[in-house]
């Protein structure tokens, strides 16, 4: 089973979050922050993770550090479970529709971190959630979970849909990714020999 736990302590929040790359999608999310919580439900749910996510902040500063941590937690979850990486597909890809909406989000799991999001979102709030936290949540991810991460707006006027576009299609397209290519197994899949 390849899983990952992390609990992360800091003056700010509190963290307990588990993964298994292997499962089936089941998920019990709790931050304090509802419309994390329903965009981490979908990405298990979609990338087939278990995942379980307890979180305490400082939500009455604002939802920023809460969203942040938790994101660097699931990097972290996301590196333990990975392991070496022998055998993984490496990349993986999703075109996801949505109502109007069309999301890409491409990924490799390099070692190397680029986050690369052009979202276009044009409404500053989604209910009480800022939207700009979007991307503080997967550079944090990305920050602690070294890959290229690409997840780009093809089309799209409301902003709920294209924030959740942007959860399950990376969610997908990190499942493809993380699942064990038949061809590598037990190898690297990089002519240097490590990821």
């Amino acid at each position: 089973m390849r899983s990952g736990e992390v609990n992360r302590k800091t003056a700010e929040t509190e963290i307990r979050l588990s993964i298994n790359l292997d499962g089936s999608g089941r998920s019990s999310v709790s931050t304090g922050v509802g419309f994390l919580d329903h965009m981490l439900t979908l990405f298990a749910a979609h990338g087939r993770f278990d995942l379980e996510v307890s979180a305490e902040g400082d939500t009455w500063v604002d939802d920023h550090h809460t969203v942040e941590d938790v994101g660097i937690a699931l990097g972290e979850a996301f590196v333990q479970a990975l392991g070496d990486k022998k055998g993984i597909c490496r990349y993986g890809h999703m075109i996801l529709p949505m109502d109007e909406t069309l999301v890409l989000a491409a990924v490799d799991f390099s070692g190397r971190a680029s986050c690369n999001l052009n979202l276009g979102l044009t409404a500053r709030k989604v209910g009480t959630f800022d939207t700009d936290l979007v991307e503080e949540f997967w550079v944090a991810f990305v920050r602690n979970c070294p890959c290229g991460l690409h997840i780009r707006k093809l089309a799209g006027i409301n902003t709920h849909h294209i924030i959740e576009g942007a959860f399950k299609s990376a969610g997908r397209s990190m499942r493809r990714a993380v699942a064990i290519d038949d061809a590598f197994a037990g190898e690297i899949p990089s002519t240097k020999g490590v990821l």
